[in-house]
């Protein structure tokens, strides 16, 4: 069954299962989410939903954003996500979805933004080795080395592992499996790492594998 939900990564802790073995886990403040705008298979040719996830004041919002949400007739959402449910053709603008729709034992994908590490080396962005602290290779020892022979191929390959823009990308992680839920307060406990800072946004689905 396709799920999905808008939250915002809290950061990691661990928890200890009934054995007493102990789990990292990131805990994910997700939802409440809005649905905002239905889509059909009829109007559109394919049904989904899009859900609106914290809340935006109106004085912050943009003309098209002010139209976007009194057409629907719902609440300023800040961010905004496309979903293709099962049970979208069942949904309707102005419903609402906490973290309850998962249960723990599930597995998921989480999707969000990595951290941005800037203009990085060789070293830090593709784990390459230093050059040799002798003589004949100096100044620079981190820096990428030869780039190959000169008459043949005469160029550089694409795709060389070389210094670069490193992190702020879009990053998904797999199959990670959900320890526990807090439904109260809408919190889901996932095993290991997501991508992100503290207080990025993250959208958690159902697991393609």
């Amino acid at each position: 069954m396709k799920k999905g939900i808008i939250g915002r990564k809290l950061g990691m802790t661990q928890i200890f299962d009934e054995t007493g073995k102990v789990i990292p886990v990131t805990v994910i403040s997700a939802g409440p989410c809005t649905v905002v705008q239905k889509k059909t298979v009829a109007k559109d040719g394919y049904a989904a939903v899009q859900l609106g996830y914290a809340d935006l004041e109106e004085r912050k919002a943009t003309k098209p954003q002010k139209g976007h949400f009194a057409a629907h007739k719902v609440s300023f959402k800040k961010y905004l996500k496309e979903f293709r449910l099962d049970d979208a053709e069942n949904m309707n603008e102005g419903d609402v979805i906490t973290a309850d729709t998962f249960a723990a034992g599930e597995k998921v994908d989480v999707t969000g933004t990595s951290k941005g590490h800037g203009y990085s080396g060789v070293i830090k962005r593709w784990n390459a080795h230093r050059l040799r602290m002798t003589h004949g290779t100096g100044p620079v020892h981190r820096q990428v080395g030869s780039m190959g022979a000169n008459s043949d191929p005469s160029r550089v390959f694409k795709n060389k592992h070389m210094a670069g823009q490193y992190g702020n990308e879009r990053v998904t992680m797999l199959n990670l499996e959900i320890v526990k839920i807090d439904a109260d307060n809408n919190l889901i406990a996932v095993k290991g790492a997501i991508p992100g800072s503290k207080g990025g946004i993250v959208y958690v689905r159902n697991t393609v594998k």
